[in-house]
Formats: C-alpha cells, sequence, structure tokens
C-alpha cells in the first residue's frame, strides 16, 4: 500500500544510519529498522533513499540513535522515527 505523498525526488539522496550497536539495537533500533524498511516500501522510496547501519555511535546512554543526513537523533521511537521519515522524505503539503 502506497501512501498519496510521494517521496521528494532530491538531487542527493537523503541518509539514513542507524545505530546497530548492542546498546541501540536492544533498547529499539531493531525494530526501528523494521520500520524504516517497511515505511520505505509503502511509501515507495526505497530507492531514493540510502539506508545504512553502524556499529555504534558512541551515545549509547541517549540511544536508540540514529542520524539522518548527518544531523543525530536520540531516544528515537516509532513515533519520532514517523516524524523523521514524514519531515526529510516525504514531500510536505504545499511544497
Amino acid at each position: 500500500m502506497q501512501s498519496n505523498i510521494p517521496c521528494r525526488r532530491l538531487a542527493v539522496k537523503p541518509r539514513i544510519k542507524i545505530c546497530m550497536g548492542s546498546s541501540c539495537f536492544r533498547r529499539g533500533n531493531r525494530k526501528n529498522l523494521e520500520f524504516i524498511e517497511t515505511y520505505l516500501e509503502q511509501h515507495g522510496c526505497t530507492a531514493d533513499v540510502e539506508l545504512v547501519g553502524s556499529r555504534c555511535e558512541e551515545e549509547c546512554r541517549k540511544g536508540p540513535n540514529l542520524q539522518i543526513n548527518g544531523q543525530m537523533f536520540h531516544e528515537v521511537n516509532q513515533e519520532k522515527l514517523t516524524e523523521l521519515l514524514l519531515e526529510f522524505i516525504e514531500k510536505k503539503s504545499g511544497e
């Protein structure tokens, strides 16, 4: 099922770097990774986004952590992740 809101078509792909260190993985990034993959697939964005993992971002106490386009986000849960994906990946209404 695809969204009515398409992915932004940018000259440079948005880059999501998700921490897969043991602390972040246990704190929720395992589920966050699954959520991101499903979200990108459902919204037809898989080819338009670079999704990579990292071993550790050295900010374990603030995890789960991920970066989007080099900007670090901490304590990322699925609600926050949805907001971030809308902001960075999908075209906002009126754009």
